[in-house]
């Protein structure tokens, strides 16, 4: 701070001019800036516009009589008093008057930037309803978009031009130590593909989730997108997109560049955690395994998707009526959510007392070539080789078609962002395979795809093909459907494999717990948890997900027992004293600690 004029500083905070601080403190490092936001000049202090103008002060038209006074709010806001339901209500109309998912997006966008506390208490009250204009499907387009909507920067944006500055760029972030990060490269987008630095859109959306569902403060997240340039033609066209107009790097120097990010990351801010988001499969599992042991740190298209499956997948084998013996999964798609969702399984039947071999024999891995073998004749990646098939006596499967009549699956999973891709044939045939096994049993049927428009097929239709037996769950949401047979009206529930239900407790099992690193366990015991955490109303109903107005209530199941998992793993770096005392007066303690630990927006 020496290099620093603080009379300037403490002039503008005499003047309680916090716009003077932070044009001062944009000519220099970024934590003068934090000091000067910060310590100067606290919400106690803002008047005014200052207090209208900064988000996390802002309560709208909730703020009393006196405090309107002392603040100097007379006359800034209308003269009616409401409390937050009040103006959850006005908001709920605003958003159903517009058509378009992206116009939903922009009001809630626009929401966040002026009042966050009232953005999230519509969040979590109408999670239903909002969480898909938050994030999938909504955001795939937001991202397609992205450069065209930008009004305003809501995340840091670190090129490959800018590696020698990282630092400078992570304390230039306004909020200071960020407890989580979500990074990505934007290099595979849901199942858009590359979309460059438009691809910014699924952190800042995932960050909003982590608020929503689990209840990290919103000021300690923080969302990156690191560009290195996109192989997206029609982005390099664009005179308005915001991203590097070039060919992405080599991999040798995304590499080295990622390196530079989590060793800088680490400096800045030790205690966040980082989470990986949407890069391509090489480098999803590549970074994983090269930081996983040294960073704290996960990525949820693998581990996440492959716990949340993983989850679903325990409650259906227990619906299902077919032994788990007698279990065999089919996977359409096998990149880093394919392949990770899989290596999940393969834990699930390992820890029932089943070999590594005999679990991973259970799986059956499809892509676009078909059935993956090891002498299929191509070069297979790295990410495949652990389920390349060796018992296929030469003979290739070109088709999923092909796979299901000879695996005869009791489970299809599809991870191949292709619409439609599951057709009637497909689904008859998985159904024929399971009943084949005799009466009750119920084929387990998961297109996980998103958006909407790459689901590998809809509710309707796995219903319809399957005559309602089947198990179902999706990657973004669907409607429940009714059939009406006579006077008789037959309702069926779909679930959301939504990621969702883990990352957030996950994420803040790992904060709380002050975890050093992100182990196996922790992720796998995410999703034991989820599965446990359905009531009995979901349960009469044959859900295998909690339905998800209670998603709040399953994050802090799973961030308690995530927390048990780091301490068991030794990796808790919290005083042995507070895990003893937890201990002594069990689960309903350590719950305690959580909730009170986490952000719940005011309600007045």
């Amino acid at each position: 701070m020496s290099s620093v004029d603080i009379s300037t500083i403490e002039e503008a905070m005499k003047m309680a001019n916090l716009d003077t601080l932070r044009g001062y403190a944009q000519n220099h490092y970024g934590e003068v800036q934090q000091y000067a936001a910060t310590e100067y000049i606290s919400q106690n202090q803002a008047l005014g516009y200052q207090v209208l103008n900064e988000p996390l002060w802002n309560k709208g038209l909730s703020f009393t009589p006196e405090q309107r006074v002392s603040k100097n709010l007379t006359g800034l806001i209308p003269h009616v008093m409401e409390d937050t339901s009040k103006q959850v209500e006005r908001a709920l109309k605003m958003i159903r008057t517009r058509q378009t998912g992206i116009d939903k997006y922009l009001y809630l966008s626009t929401l966040k930037s002026q009042n966050t506390d009232l953005f999230y208490r519509l969040l979590i009250d109408h999670a239903k309803e909002m969480m898909p204009l938050v994030y999938t499907p909504t955001i795939g387009d937001v991202c397609l978009q992205y450069s065209t909507l930008y009004t305003r920067p809501e995340a840091l944006y670190i090129s490959i031009k800018q590696r020698k500055s990282i630092r400078t760029i992570l304390k230039n972030w306004p909020h200071p130590n960020p407890e989580i990060c979500v990074v990505t490269d934007g290099s595979r987008i849901l199942g858009l593909g590359d979309l460059g630095v438009n691809g910014v859109g699924i952190p800042i959306g995932k960050l909003a989730l982590y608020t929503a569902a689990a209840g990290i403060h919103p000021d300690r997240t923080l969302p990156i997108v690191l560009d290195c340039g996109t192989a997206n033609e029609t982005n390099l066209k664009d005179p308005l997109y915001l991203g590097l107009r070039q060919k992405r790097i080599p991999v040798s120097e995304q590499q080295e560049f990622m390196d530079e990010f989590m060793e800088a990351a680490r400096e800045v801010y030790p205690g966040m955690v980082v989470q990986f988001e949407d890069f391509e499969s090489e480098k999803a599992f590549n970074y994983l395994d090269r930081y996983r042991d040294s960073y704290k740190c996960f990525n949820d298209d693998i581990q996440g998707t492959g716990a949340v499956v993983l989850a679903g997948y325990i409650g259906a084998v227990n619906l299902s009526g077919v032994p788990i013996e007698e279990q065999r999964l089919v996977f359409m798609g096998a990149g880093s959510a394919g392949v990770g969702v899989a290596k999940q399984l393969v834990e699930y039947y390992t820890k029932r007392g089943l070999s590594e071999a005999a679990a991973r024999d259970k799986f059956w891995l499809v892509d676009t070539k078909g059935l993956v073998t090891k002498d299929r004749g191509d070069k297979l990646a790295d990410h495949k080789k652990y389920f390349a098939r060796t018992d296929n006596n030469g003979h290739q499967f070109r088709t999923l078609e092909e796979v299901i009549e000879y695996v005869k699956p009791s489970a299809l999973v599809g991870l191949t962002a292709t619409f439609g891709i599951f057709t009637e044939s497909i689904i008859r045939a998985l159904k024929a395979s399971v009943d084949a096994g005799g009466l009750g049993r119920r084929p387990i049927l998961f297109p996980l795809s998103n958006p909407l428009t790459k689901a590998e097929c809809t509710f309707e239709q796995a219903v319809n093909w399957t005559d309602g037996t089947v198990l179902f769950a999706s990657g973004s949401p669907f409607s429940n459907y009714s059939v009406k047979t006579g006077d008789h009206v037959q309702t069926y529930y779909p679930n959301q494999g939504n990621n969702v239900y883990v990352f957030p407790g996950i994420g803040l099992g790992a904060i709380l717990a002050k975890a050093t690193r992100v182990t196996d366990d922790m992720i796998y015991t995410s999703a034991a948890a989820l599965a446990g955490a359905l009531n009995a109303d979901e349960i009469h109903k044959g859900l295998i997900y909690p339905r998800i107005e209670r998603v709040r209530e399953a994050s802090i199941i799973v961030a308690r027992e995530v927390m048990k998992s780091a301490r068991r793993e030794g990796v808790s770096a919290l005083p042995e004293s507070q895990w003893l005392e937890w201990e002594e007066w069990g689960d309903p303690a350590l719950t305690k600690y959580i909730k009170e630990h986490i952000y719940d927006p005011t309600t007045l």
